[in-house]
C-alpha cells in the first residue's frame, strides 16, 4: 500500500508540547520543524500523520484555524489499536519529528444562523474549531457532549470555562445515554446538526434526523460505516483516462489493490473508506458507494469514489488517473 509517497505539500513537523487531556487521551501541539507558519485550514479539517512502520492515520485539527503557528490534535489510545494510537502514545514525545500531509476537509462547517453540535468521546475534536467559527460568525449554537465518564472526556474544562451557558456535558455514568429523542425531537428550519463520535451515536442521530429538512445533518465517521455484508462484489472493468490503461477488477478485490498491482501510483491511507485520501474523479459509469465520507447528495452525482472500498455499479467505469 503506497502510504509512503512523498508529496510536495507534506510537512515536517515536531512535537512542541504534549499533555494528558483525559483518560487515554493526549494533546499534541505540532509546529513546523523550521519554525515557518503552517498552511491555513478550516474547521472540520484533519491531517494525515505518517507514523512508524509505514502507518498513516488521520486526526482532526482541534486548535484555532487563525493560529498558523501550530496544529493541535487530540489522540485517544484505542484499546484495540491497529498501531497508530499506540505508536503516538508511546513514541511521539516532545521534540520528536513527524511527517504530516496537507490538511483535508470532508466535514466542512456550512454557514447557518443556528447549529446543534453533538459530540461523543474523542468525536469532540472536530467540533471544537466549529464552535469557535460559529462564535465568530455570530451564529446561535449549542453543544451536547457525551462520554463514558467525565474523566474520559477531553476538553470538558475548556468548554465549560468558555461556553458554560451553551454546553451540556453528559457523562454516561452520571446521566445515562444522550436523550436524542428530546434533543432532536423538533426539526428546526435553518439549524444544521453536526455530529461526530462512535458508530452507535452516529446511527442513532441519523435515525432521529430522518424527519429533518434535507441537508440538515452532517456527520464524520472515524470508523467504517456499517454496510450490508450481502452486497455483491461483482467484477468490472476500470479504464484510466490519463494513463490509457484498462484493468480488470475481479470479485473480492478492490479497485485500489488492482491499481497498485498494475504499478499505478495512487495515494491511500486508511483502506477503510473513512479518510478520503484515495478519492478519485469518475468520468463515466455508476458507482456502488461503500465509503463513510461522501454525503448522499455527493454519492448521487457519481463524480468521485473512494477506490479502497467502493465498486462499480456498471460493467465499466472510467477514472481520471
Amino acid at each position: 500500500m503506497r502510504t509512503d509517497i512523498m508529496r510536495e505539500s507534506d510537512l515536517d513537523l515536531v512535537v512542541a508540547s504534549r499533555q494528558k487531556l483525559a483518560d487515554r487521551v493526549i494533546e499534541l501541539i505540532l509546529t513546523d520543524r523550521t519554525g515557518q507558519e503552517l498552511p491555513h485550514w478550516d474547521a472540520g479539517a484533519h491531517i494525515d500523520l505518517t507514523l512508524g512502520s509505514g502507518l498513516t492515520r488521520q486526526y482532526s485539527l482541534c486548535g484555532d484555524p487563525s493560529d498558523r503557528s501550530c496544529y493541535r490534535i487530540g489522540v485517544l489510545q484505542e484499546l484495540e489499536s491497529r498501531g497508530g494510537s499506540k505508536y503516538i502514545h508511546e513514541q511521539l514525545m516532545t521534540g520528536v519529528c513527524v511527517r504530516a500531509g496537507a490538511s483535508r476537509n470532508h466535514f466542512p462547517l456550512q454557514q447557518a444562523p443556528n447549529y446543534l453540535f453533538v459530540g461523543g468521546g474523542i468525536g469532540i475534536t472536530p467540533l471544537i474549531p466549529m464552535i469557535a467559527s460559529a462564535e465568530r460568525a455570530g451564529a446561535d449554537w449549542r453543544l451536547i457532549y457525551g462520554g463514558r465518564t467525565r474523566a474520559s472526556m477531553a476538553f470538558v474544562d475548556e468548554l465549560q470555562l468558555r461556553h458554560s451557558d451553551r454546553v451540556v456535558i453528559c457523562p454516561q455514568d452520571e446521566s445515562g445515554l444522550l436523550d436524542l429523542a428530546a434533543i432532536l425531537a423538533d426539526p428546526c428550519e435553518g439549524r444544521l446538526v453536526y455530529c461526530c463520535g462512535p458508530e452507535a451515536l452516529l446511527s442513532a442521530v441519523e435515525a432521529r434526523c430522518v424527519a429533518w429538512p434535507s441537508g440538515s445533518l452532517h456527520i464524520e465517521r472515524f470508523a467504517p460505516r456499517v454496510t450490508n455484508p450481502a452486497l455483491p462484489d461483482n467484477a468490472f472493468e476500470v479504464e484510466l483516462s490519463e494513463s490509457r490503461k484498462t484493468l480488470y477488477v475481479p470479485a473480492g478485490q478492490s479497485v485500489l489493490d488492482v491499481l497498485l498491482e498494475a504499478g499505478v501510483d495512487v495515494l491511500c491511507a486508511c483502506s477503510q473508506g473513512t479518510c478520503g485520501t484515495c478519492e478519485t474523479v469518475v468520468l463515466q459509469g455508476e458507482i456502488d458507494h461503500r465509503d463513510s465520507v461522501l454525503t448522499p447528495e455527493e454519492r448521487a452525482t457519481h463524480t468521485s469514489m473512494m477506490i479502497c472500498v467502493s465498486r462499480a455499479a456498471s460493467p465499466r467505469i472510467v477514472l481520471k488517473l
